[in-house]
């Protein structure tokens, strides 16, 4: 079932937020937005586990990420976990674009907040 509007749109504004340096670069906003039982497999084929990616995330050094997000959807695969997809676009500073079809599975904690638990990057093309 299609996540209503509002929930959509939340879930777009988080996955926005762990696009930004602001996010990327602070260990406590990034352990606000993922679940301690977080797992990646990244575009890279590696997989990273919760302490690898924040790790990982607060020691990056570009202070652009230059990546948007474009075709976003979000899907309710139950009352608390929904599942978003979208493909990120990266600019890189030659100007060439890397393309990435991404997904995340989002929970409800009981604290009332949607953490990440899972994210998988694919490259394309």
């Amino acid at each position: 079932m299609t996540a209503p509007g509002p929930l959509a749109n939340q879930l777009l504004a988080l996955e926005t937020a762990l696009q930004t340096r602001e996010v990327r670069s602070s260990d406590e906003k990034l352990r606000e937005l993922l679940s301690p039982e977080f797992r990646e497999f990244g575009r890279s084929g590696l997989a990273y586990t919760f302490d690898d990616i924040v790790t990982r995330l607060v020691a990056e050094t570009d202070p652009n990420n230059n990546t948007t997000i474009s075709d976003f959807s979000a899907e309710m695969l139950s009352e608390t976990i929904a599942l978003a997809t979208y493909r990120g676009i990266r600019i890189n500073q030659d100007g060439s674009r890397l393309l990435t079809n991404r997904s995340s599975i989002w929970r409800l904690d009981p604290d009332g907040k949607w953490r990440m638990v899972f994210h998988q990057g694919t490259a394309t093309g």
